[in-house]
């Protein structure tokens, strides 16, 4: 049985290799980057590294020969370049004869009118055209995602938000790499759909529990979207990143992220990582690098 997962060198991907070394063994494990040099700490554990770039089909058709199991990890990017790259991950997974694909999403991705949803739509449309046997594991949101607002409110700074009473499903990246690994590796998980989210949260009760941890009053600044799009734009965030942004935060002010489910605990067996102890590690996380 040979497992692979793409964008093994990201920082989901890391996470899900590490998972997976825990649950099969190196030999069965086979990484697609990009970049093949970046991923030589992989290569010490005993994990096959292939070359595997989105946007040439031909090495993904290479780098998927022989697997059993595939893991497709969203890329990064605008919705039109994540499709065709998604697309071309899929016809690869098809032409290599691949047995069983999962796929990263977003919650209630066929539905939803979230900024992001209609890479994702495309995509699992693509899978199920296939024929072969999948699993969608729709993702909310990562509360990594979160880190310029906790490190904003460590120095003083207020919690800027234009989400309003939209309420989001936060979890760690380490709590749906886990979740991932498990699909990858375990049996009976073939034409499933795993809505992954993690307690319902308004920005506000993130930013109360954020406070309660550092001990200091967290002042929440409720704005509208223009007056978010100058904030991020006098804080240094680059020009062509403003307009994605913003729409995230439309996006949770029309509740798209507002999927609640148990699927979480079902597939990890135990709890997500309560949400105070996930705050406290990224808090602490900051706390060392600095």
């Amino acid at each position: 049985m040979k497992f692979l997962v793409t964008g093994a060198t990201g920082s989901l991907g890391s996470k899900v290799v590490a998972s997976l070394l825990k649950k099969v063994p190196a030999s069965q494990l086979v990484v697609s980057v990009r970049h093949p040099e970046k991923a030589e700490k992989f290569q010490q554990l005993g994990v096959e590294v292939r070359q595997g770039d989105f946007d040439r089909p031909e090495t993904l058709a290479t780098a998927f020969s022989g697997i059993d199991r595939l893991l497709i990890i969203s890329t990064d990017g605008d919705n039109e370049t994540r499709t065709k790259q998604h697309k071309n991950a899929v016809a690869a997974a098809e032409y290599a004869q691949v047995k069983f694909i999962a796929y990263t999403s977003i919650v209630n991705a066929q539905e939803s009118k979230n900024i992001f949803a209609s890479t994702h739509q495309a995509t699992e449309m693509a899978i199920l055209r296939t024929g072969i046997p999948y699993s969608f594991l729709r993702n909310n949101w990562y509360l990594e995602n979160e880190v310029s607002n906790i490190q904003g409110v460590l120095i003083g700074a207020p919690w800027v938000t234009a989400a309003k009473e939209g309420k989001v499903g936060w979890a760690l990246k380490q709590d749906y790499a886990e979740a991932a690994a498990t699909v990858l590796s375990g049996e009976g998980h073939e034409n499933t759909v795993f809505e992954l989210s993690g307690e319902l949260m308004t920005q506000e009760e993130l930013a109360s529990v954020v406070s309660t941890r550092i001990g200091k009053e967290v002042f929440v600044q409720q704005v509208d979207d223009a007056a978010y799009a100058k904030i991020v734009k006098d804080a240094g965030v680059p020009e062509f990143l403003i307009p994605m942004l913003v729409g995230i935060q439309k996006s949770i002010r029309d509740h798209t992220l507002e999927v609640a489910s148990d699927d979480f605990e079902q597939l990890l067996g135990h709890p997500v990582t309560p949400i105070k102890e996930a705050v406290a590690q990224i808090i602490n996380e900051y706390s060392r690098s600095h």
